[in-house]
């Protein structure tokens, strides 16, 4: 490690914060969106609506899920060139705790109002007959098998455990980050180095088991070893199609002389490099599944196949791994502002397409058919609550602090990161 430089004096200009009146922007957005979902709840049903809650809390929960880990592989690799990079994504991981407050409701529901609102195997009464099956859950010997698991009081109790990691890891980094703008001390990235030894470690573990339980679930029936890797690399384009957008915003606001297009072009370079690992690894989901044809396992995909849900895998075959395959491929597509962004928003809709195509499917008819892929008014509206409080939360934490670590030892290197 470099020693102690301090560099207050040598960082560019910042951006320009936000006025008052725009940072609140998002906050009366995000309360318009909660009410209209709440009226949803009434006027369409209580299962649309909270399923709609549930993509939304998902999708952005992915993005702020994904800077906790590229915060972490920060540290852990001590890098050099994302130093001014880490602060954009310090601000995103400070939402977790908005975040496990927005997944509250449907918990709460499930205790209080309806068990089987979502996840079915809380109620071990429901009824199978109204979705195409037969008997109840109770009468399951699959549910039975895992009653230990799958019980509601488990539930809360890995839910509180979770978020409380998240967010014990995102105040750690954070305030290690926020004081050495202070003091300049070596010691908080120390500090974070050996936090990020074990928090890649828990976050890797604990973000498995919540896609187990918030997504898998929903059709316990289902088996799949892979799962969970396949929602941390959706986190990781997730967040790096944010981080993308956020940089072309500052380096339009900003002119010269913090960030460049080397940051650019690394950023670039991570998105495609999550693309090639998605693909792997939802290609070698759907290849081990099928190929072993066993009927516990490759009705998820029967489900898929069914309706128009048949065009929506193959949009998120073609839309979301060929297209930003073949496109991110070209250099200039990774250091054109233009380019960049235009492609950083086509993965982040279809990371919301797929959220869509691994949750939406659970609601079946009384046939046992999927019900047909739609974006309702409510789904919109849930997107705009959950969005509008995360992005209220990154502006405060944008403008209540530096907008680069000014004195982290690697700061001038990052500044001076060119190809």
């Amino acid at each position: 490690m470099t020693s102690r430089v301090d560099t207050a004096t040598a960082v560019p200009a910042a951006v320009p914060a936000p006025a008052a009146g725009a940072a609140n922007l998002p906050l009366i957005v995000g309360i318009a969106g909660i009410v209209v979902t709440v009226i949803g709840f009434f006027v369409a049903g209580a299962t649309t609506a909270a399923a709609a809650w549930l993509v939304a809390v998902i999708f952005f929960l992915e993005i702020s899920l994904g800077m906790l880990f590229l915060v972490m592989l920060h540290h852990i690799f001590d890098s050099g060139w994302s130093v001014v990079v880490r602060r954009q994504l310090e601000h995103g991981i400070g939402n977790l705790k908005w975040l496990a407050l927005m997944f509250l409701p449907l918990l709460l529901l499930s205790w209080f109002y309806d068990r089987s609102i979502l996840w079915r195997w809380m109620n071990p009464n429901f009824d199978f007959g109204t979705v195409g099956g037969h008997g109840t859950v109770a009468q399951d010997e699959l549910w039975v098998k895992k009653s230990g698991y799958l019980n509601i009081t488990f539930f809360t109790i890995r839910y509180v455990g979770f978020f409380g990691a998240w967010i014990l890891l995102a105040s750690v980094f954070r305030r290690n980050s926020f004081s050495q703008d202070g003091d300049g001390s070596p010691s908080w990235t120390l500090s974070s180095r050996k936090w990020a030894a074990g928090g890649l470690f828990v976050t890797g573990l604990t973000s498995t088991f919540a896609a187990f339980d918030w997504l898998k679930s929903l059709e316990y029936h289902w088996f799949s070893t892979m799962y969970g890797v396949w929602f941390f690399a959706s986190c990781m384009r997730a967040a790096l199609s944010v981080t993308a957008l956020i940089f072309i915003y500052m380096i339009i606001r900003q002119g010269k002389g913090v960030y460049n297009k080397t940051h650019l072009y690394d950023i670039g370079k991570l998105m495609f490099t999550f693309t090639v690992f998605w693909g792997y690894i939802a290609f070698s989901q759907y290849f081990l599944i099928w190929n072993a044809d066993v009927p516990e396992e490759t009705f998820w995909y029967n489900l898929r196949e069914m309706g128009n849900w048949w065009w929506v895998g193959m949009s998120i075959l073609f839309c979301y791994f060929a297209f930003p395959f073949l496109y991110l491929l070209s250099y200039k597509a990774k250091i054109s502002r233009g380019r960049l962004a235009f492609v950083a928003i086509w993965i982040l809709s279809f990371v919301l397409v797929d959220v869509f195509f691994n949750t939406m499917p659970f609601a079946k008819d009384a046939t046992g058919a999927p019900l047909p892929f739609h974006i309702s008014i409510w789904n919109i509206s849930a997107l705009a609550g959950v969005g509008g409080i995360w992005l209220w939360s990154y502006m405060r934490s944008f403008n209540a602090t530096k907008l680069i670590p000014i004195r982290d030892p690697r700061i001038l290197e990052s500044l001076h990161h060119r190809e």
